[in-house]
């Protein structure tokens, strides 16, 4: 029994350091998120606007938990890879009964309790390719996080500029609603005197029932525009929250060469597949790995015995250097021949490198192609916002001109409603504009790998 609790002892203590070990590391993991997110989830009270909206999506939405979660996986995994280096604990316990009795213990029985320590000493580079492997899996992540933040705040951002559209849309149909409503009232006066036809009362009702329409078809939008930020913003679709702000011509004038530099440097998808670039060389490595020896060196401790406590029994013969010992050595193997399987495999993975080369190569240009797009957009938007401006202003006053020359008796009906279609559509072509302006610039920034939260500034 004495030998027993030896045995027992050596593995014992190496499972206890080894668990030590694992609860430091756990500790060093990074923490969930606790109150502080919880809280947060609750806030909705008081105005959102921009920058708050999209605080809060980067905090709390669904899509970022997951990419987070991914990364404190892949930092688990470059974890993992380190201790591949190290040595690794095993043990056995078990029974065989033989014909015939053993010369050592004069028994047919025989259990057996074994430890081995196992010390990686040359793996090809595989091990060291593996841990650089992983290094860059959680490095890529990291990109990858970004990635989702900025198609995140993209996605907050279209949908809050489309949620001010649809209520300067609001706004101008309930203008172009009260307009109708007094032409309709002036013209129905009118009639009454028999001074218009009712020709002209119809039309004055239609073209008012037509506006009721785009009122209730504006007003649809700001609702759903309001539910899809409580969706991107993880709020319920029940709650009321004051979204707040509106459409302004934010002054721009970055050049073409500087969002180009600013996209190439800080473009998180460049940089993933820069990283993917270095994870598929590595693969390469590892595949090679199989044309060098591995070599690993070995501790074995066994204890044998007659019963399941490994006793000698009544033997007295059966000496202790014949029932327990140790053995420690070193050995290499390597496969000489596999028929080209690990070429070939190798090969296969040359070929990799230079497809995610080429895909890097070609996300390069497509970031370049966003940024000019985006720039041009921007331009585009700012030159139509300064036509619709002017375009409402003269709208306007023909506007005021013709229901002043209606009532004068010198104009028509007709002309009054055509003014009053043109005053509303001037005031819808100004409202695209500028949400086509902050939507230009926001895009822009994403291309260049930038996040501006609150579109306040653009440079």
């Amino acid at each position: 029994m004495i030998r027993l609790k030896r045995f027992l002892i050596i593995p014992l203590a190496l499972v206890a350091l080894l668990a030590l070990s694992g609860l430091a590391c756990a500790q060093d993991a990074d923490a969930e998120p606790g109150m502080d997110a919880d809280a947060e989830a609750q806030n909705i009270s008081g105005p959102f606007d921009l920058e708050r909206s999209v605080k809060r999506a980067l905090s709390i939405n669904p899509a970022m938990t997951a990419i987070r979660a991914q990364l404190t996986g892949s930092q688990f995994g470059t974890r993992s890879a380190v201790g591949d280096f190290l040595p690794s604990l095993s043990g056995a316990y078990g029974y065989k009964y033989y014909d015939r009795t053993f010369s050592t213990s004069g028994s047919h029985d025989d259990w057996v309790a074994s430890a081995n320590v196992s010390q990686p000493v040359f793996k090809g580079f595989s091990l060291l390719a593996a841990w650089q492997q992983a290094k860059l899996t959680e490095e890529s992540n990291e990109a990858s996080l970004t990635n989702v933040e900025l198609n995140l705040i993209a996605s907050v951002q279209s949908n809050f500029l489309s949620l001010l559209k649809a209520r300067m849309d609001v706004k101008s149909a309930k203008d172009s609603v009260a307009r109708l409503e007094s032409q309709l009232k002036v013209i129905s006066a009118f009639y009454e005197v028999g001074l218009k036809p009712k020709a002209e009362v119809l039309d004055a009702e239609v073209d008012l029932a037509t506006a009721k329409q785009d009122l209730l078809t504006s007003e649809n939008a700001v609702s759903t525009q309001k539910a899809q930020l409580n969706t991107l913003l993880n709020i319920p679709l029940e709650s009321k929250v004051d979204y707040v702000g509106e459409l302004i011509n934010v002054p721009f004038a970055l050049s073409l060469q500087e969002c180009l530099t600013r996209a190439y440097e800080g473009r998180p998808d460049l940089l993933i597949g820069k990283k993917s670039v270095e994870i598929a060389e590595k693969d390469s490595t590892i595949a090679a790995s199989s044309f060098y020896p591995t070599v690993d060196a070995d501790w074995d401790y066994y204890n044998r015995g007659v019963d399941a406590g490994l006793s000698k029994g009544n033997n007295p013969g059966y000496a202790y250097s014949s029932k327990e010992y140790w053995t420690i050595g070193i050995g290499a193997s390597m496969s000489i021949f596999e028929w080209g399987s690990d070429y070939y495999d190798y090969k296969k993975y040359e070929e990799t490198v230079k497809q995610v080369e080429a895909q890097l190569e070609d996300t390069r240009l497509n970031a370049g192609f966003e940024v000019k797009t985006s720039l041009l957009n921007i331009n585009e938007a700012a030159d139509r916002i300064t036509v619709a401006q002017k375009s409402v202003e003269a709208a306007e006053e023909a506007y005021r001109m013709a229901v002043a020359r209606y009532q004068a008796q010198v104009g028509t009906n007709t002309d009054v409603l055509n003014a009053q279609a043109r005053l509303t559509t001037s005031e819808a072509q100004l409202s695209q504009a500028l949400a086509d302006y902050g939507t230009a610039i926001s895009t822009l920034y994403v291309a260049m790998g930038e996040k501006n939260l609150g579109l306040a500034k653009a440079e």
